[in-house]
């Protein structure tokens, strides 16, 4: 394996993606198969209702993102998608532990919109690249939701070339 060059994490909204849900759902890397019981067990026990961004909140959301993992964490931010579910960003590696990075930008969001109840769900999924062909695969990947909504492949004056 070579040196790591970029992460792609995604992030997904509260009570979006419980476990049991019938896309398959992760615990400590394992991935486990659809079960409606579980998950209506968990959604049960959900203190609010799934949060979902607005059509119209995709822009700023990412902007406070992307600002934040710049200014804070000086990442460099190759592609960048927000849907009304999840957001997927590709990062170049950093020094940066990646639990501080999904710190960094869970809060930027929550700072920006002052909600007043949960918009995250816990944790993150990551996928290391460490090959340019994983890199450009993963930025493609995430600008063609992007593209797929109508917008812009790369929306943001922040986001970069890859190294």
């Amino acid at each position: 394996m070579g040196r790591l060059l970029a992460n792609l994490i995604t992030m997904t909204t509260y009570g979006t993606w419980l476990r049991g849900d019938q896309r398959g759902w992760v615990d400590e890397g394992i991935v486990f198969p659809a079960d409606p019981v579980i998950e209506e067990i968990d959604r049960k026990r959900m203190k609010h209702s799934e949060y979902l961004f607005s059509a119209g909140d995709w822009w700023q959301v990412g902007e406070w993102m992307g600002t934040s993992l710049v200014k804070r964490l000086a990442l460099r931010i190759c592609a960048m998608t927000v849907q009304k579910w999840h957001v997927h960003v590709v990062a170049g590696a950093s020094s940066a532990a990646l639990p501080d990075v999904v710190k960094c930008a869970k809060d930027a969001v929550r700072w920006g919109l002052r909600p007043g109840r949960p918009i995250w769900g816990a944790g993150f999924d990551k996928r290391y690249c460490f090959t340019m062909r994983e890199v450009l695969a993963r930025i493609e990947y995430v600008e063609r939701h992007n593209l797929a909504a109508g917008r812009p492949a790369k929306p943001w004056a922040f986001i970069v070339p890859p190294i």
